[in-house]
């Protein structure tokens, strides 16, 4: 591991644990949490520590090879029945991220490829970790992949509007959203990004203000509310988000506030674009309005800094995502190509 974060992954295994970056102390902190057990790696899931659709399938993958090491079991139907557990576990932590289930069925799918081809619960132990690194290690080249399709996308002299936090810290490395802004400044492009600060746990201001300065990329934090004045009142080329999980006909659940920003954006003729993996592409749900909406604790909305906002006994609604429209969404950004509409076609056709 580099002392460097911008050379840090995000998620990785060292010396038997898993290890994390905790961007809940970001950007005032940098620290590196130490797991040894898959219920914690669950619970940083839940809790935040580390966050982000293709990041949180990274931590799963890691808490089920996890999960094998410190199986004491010495069969592989007594492994099975430890990794059985330690994925019902896991798969509890968040309900939204369609890359946890990924991740996990991922795993598992391949510790019983190895047990069918007569691996020993080691062998099996010894596989899982390999699987795990390559979800980590994959992760990073499919983000590049799809840095370089989309920066294409963007003019020189860019103003982009960006929301929540895709960069290297809500994958395994680079970014999905935020890494086709790399991508851009990296190709020698003059980009100006505005930063929504992504309320109610500002991912925008905190960690995407945070990669950005460390990358050297001008910008500017705005409230969630201002995109719409700057979309209508500057010159906004393109908005780019991420995604937490994308329905077959190209409805996208992604970071609350997402939706706001989508209607805006095509109200004022300005593109919008999703950039994801195809791992959050879920072809198995229709339609945005089955995708799961997680609600969180209402003390993330009525305190800030752990410093109550709010009048005492006042009520708060909390989902932590919402779903936009397919047809709010000019392209999806994936590591196999742009994909435009018609999106229940073309996503399958993609996929094949």
């Amino acid at each position: 591991m580099t002392s460097d974060p911008r050379d840090t992954r995000t998620v990785f295994w060292d010396n038997g644990q898993v290890c994390m970056i905790d961007q809940r102390l970001i950007p005032f902190e940098f620290k590196i949490n130490h797991y040894d057990d898959y219920a914690q790696v669950a619970d940083a899931i839940r809790t935040m520590v580390v966050r982000g659709a293709p990041a949180i399938g990274a931590a799963a993958a890691y808490g089920i090879a996890l999960a094998a090491r410190i199986s004491r079991a010495t069969d592989v139907a007594s492994l099975q029945a430890d990794l059985r557990e330690a994925s019902d576990v896991l798969a509890k932590s968040r309900p939204t991220a369609v890359n946890l289930f990924w991740a996990i069925n991922r795993m598992n799918a391949r510790a019983q490829e190895l047990i069918a081809g007569g691996a020993d619960a080691d062998s099996v132990r010894a596989g899982l970790l390999e699987e795990a690194n390559k979800v980590a290690d994959e992760d990073i080249e499919i983000n590049q992949r799809m840095g370089a399709y989309g920066a294409a996308l963007v003019p020189d002299g860019a103003t982009i509007i960006h929301h929540c936090n895709t960069g290297a810290l809500a994958t395994v490395g680079w970014g999905t959203a935020l890494g086709v802004i790399r991508s851009a400044h990296a190709a020698g492009k003059h980009i100006h990004v505005l930063v929504d600060e992504t309320r109610p746990r500002l991912q925008g201001a905190r960690l995407t203000s945070w990669e950005l300065q460390n990358e050297g990329i001008p910008h500017t934090v705005i409230v969630d509310g201002a995109s719409g004045h700057y979309l209508r009142r500057t010159k906004v080329d393109l908005c780019v988000v991420g995604a937490d999980r994308i329905a077959a006909n190209g409805d996208t659940a992604n970071k609350i506030g997402t939706y706001n920003l989508a209607v805006v954006a095509k109200a004022n003729n300005v593109p919008f674009y999703v950039v994801a993996p195809f791992s959050t592409i879920d072809l198995s749900i229709a339609h945005g309005d089955l995708i799961p909406i997680e609600e969180r604790e209402m003390d993330e909305v009525l305190r800030v800094n752990g410093e109550r906002i709010a009048p005492v006994d006042v009520q708060a609604g909390n989902p932590a995502f919402d779903v936009t429209p397919h047809e709010y969404i000019t392209a999806i950004v994936t590591e196999r190509g742009v994909i435009y509409p018609p999106f229940d076609v073309n996503l399958r056709k993609a996929s094949e």
